[in-house]
């Protein structure tokens, strides 16, 4: 789970009244919902679901340079309908918008493109794999025999950072939910969610003129629906996790105004998916940060009783707030306790 399209009301459809965190929890009259007992089509689901009303290809690496020094990458490009149906260029009714950031101890930086579909400013084509949105890239180099996401060179730019980076996986995609199908409310809003989260990436940074390689490990998802949150859902806080014995985890906690509601999957060593017993993730915020007028939690205790996980979490950089259309904290953490390791932060909706 992830911010995905919180640009859907507030900065490309600001006419709607929003229900939920940025009207993700508005209805979708006219366009698909998720349902459970649909198999996944690779590699068509890699591209665009026009019939769904919101999108996204969202990409996060934890990284390091020659010193050893961590750092973090996050590419993004989210896809939004106005309306149902179809249409060519201006007349599109698909609007995307990409987010990208590196984030280091000292140094949080990101910018963000706006694009409309139909004019060839963005999109994202199956064959060859090609998400994109103006000179920002993420296309695939694997060979024809393999899944187009196995492979990956990723490419953004801001006006004091860039980077560009090579990911490579050695293992198949994770379905997440029932075989793909991602409940996030106890109501039945819910999402198709898969990740390929086992890339080894290399490559090169440029931060505030300061060019260095680095190396680390990244994680992609893929998710889309039309209606993924309740409209008392408030936000949500995403964690992605890759431990130091090999084992990975996927968690989200989605606040409302009752219990709440969390799901997740664990990863084997072996790269087997294997789906949490609902709300059996427990997050517990631990600290706060004072970022953009925002009260934020960036320090939090992260239980699995299931798995013997019991561990804190502790943002690299506290303010890596994402302050674009709408804004969010995103962020890489590192991790002690039961496990060690280290991963990505996601938090959405805090005022």
């Amino acid at each position: 789970m992830s911010v995905r399209a919180l640009f859907l009301c507030l900065c490309l459809a600001a006419s709607a009244h929003a229900q939920g965190f940025a009207g993700l929890g508005m209805p979708a009259k006219g366009f698909a919902s998720p349902r459970p007992g649909v198999e996944l089509n690779f590699p068509d689901d890699h591209g665009a679901h026009r019939e769904y009303r919101i999108e996204w290809w969202y990409l996060t690496a934890n990284l390091e340079d020659s010193q050893g020094r961590p750092l973090g990458a996050q590419w993004t490009l989210f896809r939004t309908a106005l309306a149902p149906g179809e249409g060519g260029g201006w007349s599109d009714p698909q609007l995307y918008m990409g987010h990208a950031a590196l984030t280091s101890s000292t140094d949080h930086v990101f910018a963000e493109r706006l694009g409309r579909g139909g004019t060839g400013q963005a999109g994202v084509w199956v064959s060859p794999f090609h998400a994109f949105i103006d000179d920002w890239s993420m296309k695939s180099l694997a060979t024809s025999d393999a899944d187009p996401l196995s492979h990956l060179e990723l490419f953004a730019a801001g006006s004091d950072f860039s980077y560009r980076l090579t990911a490579r996986a050695g293992r198949p995609l994770i379905l997440h939910g029932d075989r793909g199908y991602s409940l996030k409310s106890a109501s039945g809003q819910a999402s198709y969610y898969y990740s390929q989260p086992f890339y080894e990436v290399t490559g090169e940074i440029e931060l505030k003129g300061q060019r260095t390689r680095v190396s680390g490990q990244a994680w992609l998802d893929r998710e889309w629906s039309s209606q993924p949150l309740a409209a008392d859902q408030t936000g949500w806080d995403w964690f992605s996790l890759h431990f130091d014995n090999g084992e990975k985890l996927m968690g989200f906690s989605v606040r409302d105004s009752a219990k709440g509601f969390s799901s997740g999957t664990w990863i084997s060593r072996d790269g087997r998916g294997i789906p949490l017993s609902r709300n059996s993730l427990k997050a517990f915020p631990l600290a706060y940060t004072r970022v953009e007028g925002r009260r934020i939690p960036t320090r939090w205790r992260i239980v699995l009783e299931e798995r013997g996980v019991d561990v804190t979490l502790r943002a690299i950089n506290p303010n890596a707030f994402m302050k674009t259309s709408a804004p969010y904290w995103e962020g890489p953490v590192t991790f002690s306790g039961t496990h060690s390791g280290r991963g990505y932060l996601e938090m959405t909706g805090y005022e």
